[in-house]
Formats: C-alpha cells, sequence, structure tokens
C-alpha cells in the first residue's frame, strides 16, 4: 500500500478546517456565556485572550502543522508514503516524485477541495486570507471583512468578534446559509448582529484593493468598506486539474469526479471525499471510505446513500440540517408539508433563557407521509438533529413520530412542537 501526499496527512480537516476552527468556536462560545451571566446568576469580567486559542491549536490539533504523527501512523499500519504529487500515468499506472508504480489492486482519489476564488477585481493581487490563513493566526485582527455568507464564513466571522474583532459579513445572496431553510439566514443575521457583527446580504464585492495595510471592498453601487484583513469564504470546489484522469478516458476539466454507489470513478479506481462534489463533509468523505474499502476487497454491502446526509454550521445558535429543504423538495416536484417550533415557546428554551434563539423546521413528504429534511437551529441544533436524521434516513412515518416519548425538558422536545404544527398543515 503507497500513499501519496504533497501536504499533510489528513488532509483540511484536522489542521486547517474543522478541528482547529472549532477550538476557535468553543473559546469563543465560552467568553459569550460568560457574558450572559449577569442577570442569570450573578456579575462576571470577562478579560478575552486570543493566545491559548493559538497556542492550542498549534500544540494539540496541528502539532505547528508538522504531519509526522500522521506519517507514523501510516507507515506502522504497512503503508509506504511518498511526498509529492501523483497523477495517473494510464490504467493501473501511476507517477510521484519521480517515481513510477504499477497498480496491482485498486487506486483511490481523495484529493478534497480547494477554496473557491471569486473573479473580484484587483482580489488576486491582494493577501487575502482563506480559511487557513485565519486558523493560524497568533492575534485576532482590529477589523475584518469576510466575503461569503456561508458556513465558514460566518462560523469564523462569530468567533472572531467574540475575541473583539470588528466583523462586517459581505454576502452575494439574498441571506446567509443561502443553501438553508430562509428562516435559519434570518434569524442566524439577527443574531449575529445583535453581537455587533454588520451583516450585508444582497451585496456583491466589484473590486478589492490593498494598500497601506488595510482592505478597501468595493461593493455594487460604488459604497466602499474597510478591513484590517479580508477572509474570502465563499464555498468549495474540486481540483481535478493534474491528477492525469485524462489518461483513463476521464474529463480533468469536470467539477467534480462522477462515481457510481461503490465510489467506483473508472475500473480500478475509486474516489472518495470531497473530490466527488458529494457534500464537502469530513464525515461523509469517511463514509464513502468505508464503501470503497469493502469494495475494494471483494465484500458486499449498500451502496452509498445521501437522502438523510446531515450538516451541521458550528455558530451560536448552532445550525443543523438534514435532507431537503422545503425549497428543493418542492423543485423535486414532491407535495412538501412543513410544520416549526421556536425553540425559546419550548420549555427548555424559556427555561435557557438568555441564548435560546434558534427553531425547529420539518418538511414532510405529504404523499408518503415520512420527513424528507429537517432544520434543528438552537443552543443544541446539532444534537437535536440526530434523531431527525434517523427519522429520515429510515423513513419513519410522521405518525409514528407523533406517537413517541419526548423527554422533558429537553431541546429535541420541541421536535414535538414542530409536528403538531406539521399536523396542522395543509
Amino acid at each position: 500500500m503507497v500513499g501519496v501526499e504533497a501536504e499533510l496527512v489528513g488532509g483540511e480537516c484536522p489542521y486547517w478546517a474543522c478541528i482547529p476552527s472549532k477550538m476557535m468556536i468553543r473559546a469563543g462560545n465560552l467568553l459569550a456565556e460568560a457574558r450572559r451571566v449577569p442577570g442569570m446568576a450573578g456579575d462576571v469580567q470577562v478579560a478575552a485572550s486570543f493566545a491559548p486559542v493559538a497556542d492550542r491549536i498549534r500544540e494539540e490539533a496541528t502539532d505547528d502543522w508538522n504531519d509526522q504523527v500522521a506519517v507514523d501512523r501510516f507507515t506502522r499500519k504497512g503503508g509506504r508514503f511518498v511526498r509529492g504529487r501523483a497523477r495517473l500515468a494510464g490504467p493501473g499506472r501511476v507517477e510521484a516524485d519521480g517515481q513510477a508504480f504499477s497498480v496491482r489492486r485498486a487506486v483511490v482519489l481523495a484529493t478534497g477541495s480547494r477554496p473557491q476564488i471569486p473573479p473580484v477585481p484587483g482580489l488576486e493581487a491582494t493577501p487575502y486570507w482563506t480559511n487557513g490563513q485565519a486558523v493560524s493566526v497568533k492575534e485576532p485582527p482590529a477589523s475584518l471583512l469576510v466575503l461569503g455568507g456561508g458556513a465558514i464564513g460566518v462560523e469564523l466571522a462569530q468567533a472572531f468578534a467574540r475575541f473583539g474583532t470588528a466583523v462586517t459579513i459581505v454576502e452575494a445572496m439574498e441571506r446567509l446559509l443561502p443553501g438553508e431553510e430562509p428562516a435559519v439566514g434570518t434569524l442566524l443575521a439577527d443574531v449575529l448582529e445583535e453581537e455587533g457583527i454588520t451583516v450585508r446580504t444582497a451585496a456583491r464585492a466589484t473590486g478589492v484593493h490593498h494598500a497601506d495595510d488595510a482592505f478597501r471592498l468595493t461593493l455594487e453601487g460604488g459604497q466602499e468598506i474597510t478591513g484590517q484583513h479580508l477572509l474570502v469564504a465563499t464555498g468549495r470546489r474540486p481540483h481535478l486539474a493534474g491528477l492525469g484522469l485524462e489518461s483513463i478516458g476521464l474529463d480533468p476539466q469536470a467539477r467534480a469526479l462522477a462515481v457510481d454507489g461503490q465510489m467506483r470513478a473508472a475500473p480500478g479506481v475509486w474516489g472518495v471525499g470531497d473530490i466527488t462534489g458529494r457534500g464537502l463533509f469530513t464525515h461523509v468523505a469517511m463514509y464513502q471510505a468505508e464503501i470503497a474499502v469493502r469494495d475494494i476487497l471483494g465484500r458486499p454491502g449498500p451502496g452509498a446513500d445521501y437522502r438523510a446526509t446531515p450538516r451541521v454550521t458550528f455558530t451560536d445558535p448552532e445550525v443543523g440540517c438534514v435532507g431537503l429543504t422545503e425549497h428543493a423538495a418542492r423543485e423535486q416536484g414532491l407535495r412538501a408539508r412543513t410544520g416549526t417550533a421556536r425553540v425559546p415557546s419550548s420549555a427548555r428554551g424559556w427555561i435557557h433563557k438568555v441564548g435560546n434563539d434558534g427553531l425547529i423546521k420539518l418538511v414532510e413528504d405529504a404523499d408518503r407521509g415520512v420527513l424528507i429534511g429537517a432544520t434543528a437551529a438552537g443552543p443544541a441544533g446539532g444534537k437535536v438533529l440526530y434523531g431527525l436524521a434517523v427519522a429520515i434516513q429510515m423513513e419513519i412515518s410522521v405518525d409514528r413520530l407523533r406517537h413517541m416519548i419526548f423527554a422533558y425538558p429537553t431541546f429535541h422536545r420541541a421536535v414535538e412542537d414542530a409536528l403538531a404544527d406539521l399536523g396542522r398543515a395543509n
């Protein structure tokens, strides 16, 4: 077994994305909770320091961006590690670091994705950040412009703001988290603005200029906004060029690597993770990897099923989503019926009080009587999502869900209220 990696073994998640960003978010959430003490449990004085966060990212998460531990883990399992960029050189042949390899069993492509940089005039000539630079800082910037209001943008915006950074989010679409339910984007914008973050939606950037250690971002209409740093968080996309896909008859210009349910891209070639364009989440990559390994070893098993793919945006409130939104369901021609509950109106939300913003929205296929989508936003949005994901995956009828016992007083009990609202829908 040969593993080839040009950067760090383990990829984006442990070094520049999931793990370090959640360390930042965890620290920011602690500050936010401390600031909520007055009126609830006494008085406190909060003095934010980013140093413990930066130290933890370097020492606990990334080994100062050194992957030797991961390389050793791989080689101890019997693998041979090659540092370099690999490319296919025809069926059963791979080239890497000046070496040629003949493949007896399988080639697995798992090259991930790259930040998608919009073609804003002037942007490429500036020292903008992507998530990699953002999680590597030792001190929070005095001010930050965030181009993009998706998950990465809003997570990092809120984390930095809680450490004192003046943040402005610029999103070209009509709302934040534009791929999710509209109510979630509105809810999140309200919360972020209450925390002092400026949110500009339906705002397109038309130019970027950097001078005197400051960024100047020009918006459609001519307005200019400035900040010490600019974080570009406008999504990610697979990058297929340079992999030699043309040598096995595949299109290197495709948006993503097309794979079947067993992750096969071509005879003897499998693809897993972001390169397949399926969700671009670590948990999807791990799910696909299990399928690919099983298939490579000739073991039977079900193909990939993405109906209940969960996704969580780790803001405060946390936003968990699974399956189809109402809009996506209707676009597929389904007769969608929805039910909604507000977390502050639930018993646990009322008890929680400050910081209880959130909602539950359910999407039902009215013709089949099963859930096909759900959103759980709130203090425990990602945790509440689990039961909803199971219901969608197993196609449990909405009627059976209504007759469950929901523990009181939990955040997930608000699902019962959303089911009741769903029953009142036409």
